[in-house]
């Protein structure tokens, strides 16, 4: 798919250097909106307004949604106040608001001179909700009926509104604005009675959300329920708006990136990594990176404070960095699937208890085995085939058992982390790796100190 898109980009290029405008306005007319809104990101700026000129009206709007917000801004910039109004008309209110979200207040300012009083109103209503919210993502055109309209009206209507409607698929029926059912346009098309009722019809018992409820939430119900759109009410139940599944798409993506960054031991980004400049990258990475270099004075404090035992026996000097490896990586297996399992909505604090004993069980097992593999690792191959004799049964010993040991103390905390997050209201995805580690590093030594004070008496 990637190599056909590069071979078409390449084309239409070349149609584009010969200056044959007619041909490419036909190729682009084929082309998916999403796929001319790539093509503009390999364009010089002098050339992006020349190329979308050569659009169709439907496909330009279309394209122009999909768009980085840089290329919209120089486009915005250059058109005239006739051709901006027409892709603003074209523009769907979630769509219109999310440009103004996105755009400079001297931009903002023509662009919602250019929309109608109607489209005004609606982008300031969905301005007015909190980021993140189900107010913030939905759209305001959906398809409104009456109980007490018939089949045969209620299609008519649907006719004559569903043309600026984003989906028609799903019906909503309201009385005095509050929402009271719901219908599909396949029930009404099924129906062999024109005359019937639409509150006869009509699904009672539907699910909706609140304006302010969390995007996350939001998508963990289309998830569950395999919903094309979910309406949103206000505190009263009336209807406002409805959220589409591409809108709910779009965040699935953008809080898997967040969540991918912070469990990397990374801030947000809120551009993708060719459009970040280095500078915003080193923003985004070198506060993690500082947190997690002073926090490692921790495990430096730990080696000075028993340098007496490693210079009685430097061995155990060797096996540092296999303990406190096997440690961070049982540790990110708990958090990791903690985490996934916290997004999917399949946990809460609640089964904190549940989670603690089923991770305590699967710990027991990892570590026994990895103990007695690594017991035979080090036997075999550090002391009989590389003839290290300083590793002794006892220094075996205590190799292994610590590393036992540790793999249950990390995945007791990998999985403890992520739940307090939630429970605190943190995002569970910034108690990863990175942090994770640097606790269980620290821990893996105590435990290993510990261990050898016991059994070697050092």
């Amino acid at each position: 798919m990637t190599e056909r898109f590069e071979i078409m980009e390449q084309a239409l290029l070349k149609m584009l250097e010969e200056k044959k405008y007619h041909a490419l306005r036909e190729m682009l007319s084929t082309m998916n909106p999403i796929d001319v809104a790539g093509l503009f990101e390999g364009l010089e700026e002098s050339r992006i307004p020349l190329v979308f000129r050569l659009l169709p009206k439907e496909l330009a709007a279309e394209s122009f949604v999909e768009m980085d917000p840089e290329a919209q801004e120089l486009l915005i910039r250059g058109f005239s106040d006739n051709e901006l109004k027409e892709i603003v008309d074209e523009l769907y209110v979630d769509d219109a608001a999310d440009l103004v979200e996105e755009m400079p207040a001297n931009v903002v300012k023509r662009i919602l001179k250019q929309a109608d009083p109607e489209m005004r109103k609606s982008i300031n209503q969905i301005l007015r909700y909190p980021d993140n919210s189900a107010g913030s993502l939905m759209t305001t055109e959906y398809v409104a009926l009456r109980p007490e309209m018939t089949v045969e009206e209620a299609i008519l209507r649907i006719r004559r509104q569903g043309v600026d409607k984003e989906t028609i698929y799903t019906c909503y029926v309201t009385k005095g604005r509050k929402l009271i059912g719901l219908t599909t346009v396949k029930d009404l098309l099924l129906v062999q009675d024109d005359e019937i009722r639409v509150s006869d019809i009509m699904l009672t018992n539907f699910i909706s959300v609140n304006t302010h409820t969390d995007q996350e939430e939001v998508v963990q119900m289309f998830n569950r329920y395999n919903f094309l759109a979910m309406p949103v009410v206000d505190g009263e139940g009336r209807l406002v708006g409805i959220v589409t599944f591409d809108d709910v798409m779009d965040v699935m993506v953008d809080e898997t990136t967040e969540d991918m960054e912070l469990m990397g031991g990374m801030l947000p980004s809120e551009k993708t990594y060719m459009k970040s400049s280095v500078f915003e990258l080193f923003k985004n990475r070198i506060p993690w990176l500082m947190l997690l270099m002073v926090s490692a004075t921790f495990t430096g404090m730990i080696i000075t404070a028993f340098e007496g035992a490693l210079a009685a026996q430097v061995v155990l000097t060797a096996f540092i960095p296999m303990l406190m490896g096997t440690g961070g990586n049982s540790g990110a297996q708990s958090s990791v699937t903690v985490i996934r399992a916290l997004s999917l909505g399949e946990l809460k604090f609640s089964d904190l208890g549940a989670v603690i004993w089923k991770e305590l069980r699967t710990a027991v097992l990892c570590g026994i085995a990895l103990g007695l593999v690594c017991f035979l690792k080090i036997w075999l191959v550090d002391n009989l085939l590389m003839g290290n004799s300083d590793i002794t049964f006892l220094v075996n010993g205590v190799v292994c058992l610590t590393l036992a040991v540790t793999v249950v103390c990390a995945k007791f905390v990998g999985c403890i982390l992520p739940l307090a997050a939630k429970a605190l209201g943190l995002d569970p995805a910034v108690m990863a790796s990175p942090f994770i580690s640097t606790i269980v590093d620290a821990l893996s030594l105590l435990v290993y100190f510990l261990f050898a004070n016991m059994l070697l008496g050092v």
